[in-house]
């Protein structure tokens, strides 16, 4: 079988990468400083060897622009290179560099981690450069220094060069279309974006862009609470403090650290923005880390930095694998641990948190199985009393008044006629007021076996009924009060699409209420966020409402009796009391609003009337 070898044209390898390589030009910029960053820690790694004399205070990188010579320069006081190490690291493109010295000078140690993995960032330098010049001096003994000079073509000249201190020069002439590059205002913001963290000092002109230090690199022991939200503020100055935090730090199996934040959520949130930042040992990477973070967590702000983290070749963005699915699960699983820790440690803290954090956990509950594991003994819920609690405590508490049913509501202020009536019964109720319980709803239902949720208005729960005085007496025609009670409304209201029922209710206050069966009015939620439009014509078509009229009313009774004497207006009473239970529920179409208004000044005026006489 014949063999050969690929052909690899050089003169074709810069324009790919010019134009392919980088979706953004503006990281050559980025690329640059990580290598001199890269070329310091070398050298400090080999004077702490003992290899060669070394002064922290002297390590620094500095950016310079010169308009009139149309050149932009990035200086390093590091390794430095040899004529062959030129030849090798820039001459053979994609060398690493920092691959062959980890090779070569390996340490055990987790900070002697390099930004440089691929060997092609020096080449970004062509998307802005027409021409680019290295002048570099070797911290070896008796190293000459070296000048390197390639306009993009697949020639270069190679020969002595000039600088006389241990380091690396690299001056780029930008072409015409990248002047921008030479504004002192643009490579400032680009510094600041991706550079802020750097280990070493970065310096445009004599200004420091990296002044502060990482925050995520400390131990937490190390970190004040005032420190935490002091690089929130840094991070995010127009957004109000935080909840809490966790703060990640991980040696095994990969290494991560990172900050993540708890926000406070407001109106506008933008739950869709991409707030956590991504770094690779301390480089700006990218803001988006939907890979390393599971969905239901996208909202957390923060940071996160691991030199595991697979990138593709430009290190523009996250490459999917193993790793990345481990990071995700860990970061789920700690952020879980601190919600924990607080709510055993600090309750009273939790639930001042709990309003803005619930979404977010009840979420994680819904779509990751192992999240809800860790997060059920602290998923709870505010009953109308205003204490807290989980639905298997409420189970609990509740198996013989309730039994395998949960009773809520969605709004304990706009339900409260209906909920005093529970409440004399001495029955819980809790309240589920978040968008999000009804997924809640219904995937505990699936957890937890035999269980249901069931909302007070979905049926007349038995221990809300007074059966003690209800009438079981026929009249002639067989009919108990009740019976004939029901019979009058449904033939006074004349409403086809209503069930009515007459029950003795255990509170004599309440006039009635509307029943609408659990599964049906859950359906119509779920239609009315698909479709509003639409969902009206399928919800009149889903079912009739029932209207439970109480036995034990007075007003019932008075509209009953007027019906004998004022039929008209025991008509116009009836509706009125129909249509404020459909209001007191939230179940009043806004069309009908008017014509219950006229109605209303009617009764007032026919009452003033019947008063002033």
């Amino acid at each position: 079988m014949p063999t050969g070898t690929l052909q690899i044209h050089s003169e074709n390898i810069l324009p790919i990468i010019k134009k392919w390589l980088y979706s953004d030009k503006d990281i050559f910029v980025r690329e640059l400083v990580s290598n001199a960053c890269d070329a310091i820690h070398k050298v400090k790694i080999l004077g702490d060897q003992g290899q060669v004399h070394v002064k922290p205070d002297e390590f620094r990188i500095e950016i310079k622009i010169n308009k009139e010579a149309h050149t932009l320069t990035f200086t390093d006081t590091g390794i430095g290179m040899d004529a062959e190490e030129v030849q090798n690291y820039i001459a053979q493109i994609a060398f690493s560099g920092a691959e062959d010295f980890v090779n070569r000078y390996k340490t055990e140690n987790e900070k002697d981690q390099f930004i440089g993995h691929f060997g092609l960032g020096f080449y970004s330098a062509y998307m802005v450069a027409q021409k680019v010049e290295i002048n570099t001096l070797s911290y070896k003994e008796g190293a000459e220094p070296v000048f390197w000079s390639c306009d993009g073509s697949s020639e270069y000249q190679i020969e002595k060069g000039t600088r006389s201190t241990r380091g690396t020069e690299i001056t780029l002439f930008i072409d015409k279309d990248s002047e921008e590059y030479l504004e002192e205002a643009r490579i400032n913001q680009i510094l600041t974006h991706y550079c802020s963290f750097l280990p070493y000092p970065v310096y445009l002109g004599d200004k420091l862009i990296n002044s502060r230090e990482p925050l995520w690199i400390k131990a937490p022991s190390e970190c004040t609470q005032n420190d935490y939200l002091e690089f929130y503020r840094y991070l995010y100055p127009m957004e109000e403090d935080p909840l809490f935090w966790v703060h990640l730090n991980v040696d095994y199996p990969f290494h991560l650290k990172g900050i993540l934040y708890f926000p406070k959520i407001q109106r506008s949130f933008d739950v869709n923005k991409a707030t956590v930042k991504l770094y690779c040992n301390r480089v700006f990477v990218s803001d988006n880390c939907k890979d390393v973070i599971p969905d239901y967590l996208m909202v957390l702000r923060g940071v996160i930095d691991s030199p595991d983290i697979p990138l593709n070749v430009s290190r523009s963005y996250l490459q999917m694998d193993r790793t990345v699915r481990q990071l995700s699960n860990h970061i789920s699983k700690k952020v879980s641990d601190s919600l924990s820790t607080l709510f055993k440690t600090d309750r009273s803290r939790f639930i001042q948190c709990w309003e803005d954090v619930s979404p977010i956990i009840k979420l994680g509950a819904v779509e990751d199985e192992k999240f809800y594991e860790r997060v059920k003994e602290f998923l709870i819920w505010r009953n109308v009393e205003g204490e807290w609690t989980t639905v298997e405590d409420y189970l609990e508490r509740n198996k013989e008044k309730t039994k395998d049913k949960i009773l809520y509501t969605k709004d304990d202020k706009h339900a409260s006629h209906i909920l005093e009536v529970y409440k004399k019964q001495g029955i819980e109720i809790l309240c589920l007021d978040n968008p999000i319980d009804n997924y809640v709803m219904q995937a505990l239902e699936r957890k937890l076996s035999n269980t249901t949720f069931q909302r007070i208005d979905a049926s007349v729960h038995e221990n809300i009924l007074d059966t003690s005085r209800e009438s079981t007496v026929l009249d002639a025609e067989g009919k108990t009060d009740a019976g004939k009670l029901a019979d009058f409304v449904r033939t006074t209201l004349g409403h086809d699409d209503v069930v009515v029922e007459a029950k003795s209710l255990a509170s004599d206050s309440l006039p009635g209420l509307i029943i609408l069966d659990e599964q049906q009015r859950r359906f119509r939620e779920y239609l009315q966020q698909m479709d509003p439009k639409q969902s009206k014509q399928m919800l009149s078509a889903m079912g009739k409402q029932t209207f439970v009229v109480n036995t034990n009313n007075v007003l019932m009774r008075a509209i009953q009796k007027l019906g004998d004497t004022n039929p008209d207006l025991a008509k116009e009473m009836l509706q009125q009391v129909f249509e404020n239970t459909l209001i007191s529920q939230k179940e009043m179409d806004a069309g009908d609003l008017h014509t219950y208004v006229l109605r209303s000044n009617r009764l007032l005026e026919h009452l003033a009337n019947e008063l002033s006489k």
